[in-house]
């Protein structure tokens, strides 16, 4: 599957995800790794958060793993927040877990993550909001 452009298979891995594992979330209301996700929460996913820093504790409700191949249920959605220099080793982890779709936020592409992940068949978006996207794709 290459990158994912489309509206319509946009909308269609929207809609057929339920599961999403945030990578870098934030216990700051402020910063998108908060807000971005829990917009997504109120469009009914079920977040898996993942941030070593906060593991153990609880942010919007969930429980923060220290990593992916922690995640006790099937992700759906991996959507990252981190640096583009961090993301090789998100997506090593979240390969070994397993996932449909690479979720990049924008500021965090890293290409050659891209490529790879496009190139072995997964569903990568790129730059794209995943706030953004729900309010615009899942409201009827």
């Amino acid at each position: 599957m290459p990158v994912v452009d489309n509206e319509q298979e946009l909308k269609e891995i929207l809609q057929k995800s339920k599961n999403i594992a945030v990578i870098g979330i934030s216990p700051n209301p402020a910063k998108p790794s908060y807000f971005v996700p829990e917009v997504a929460q109120r469009y009914g996913f079920k977040l898996f958060l993942v941030n070593p820093k906060y593991a153990g504790e609880e942010i919007l409700g969930e429980k923060v793993y220290s990593s992916i191949k922690d995640i006790p249920e099937e992700i759906d959605i991996v959507d990252v927040f981190r640096r583009p220099s961090d993301i090789p080793e998100v997506a090593k982890e979240a390969r070994e877990k397993g996932f449909k779709t690479f979720w990049f936020q924008p500021g965090t592409v890293n290409n050659d993550v891209v490529e790879e992940l496009s190139g072995a068949g997964y569903n990568v978006v790129v730059d794209r909001c995943i706030k953004v996207e729900c309010m615009r794709l899942l409201e009827e």
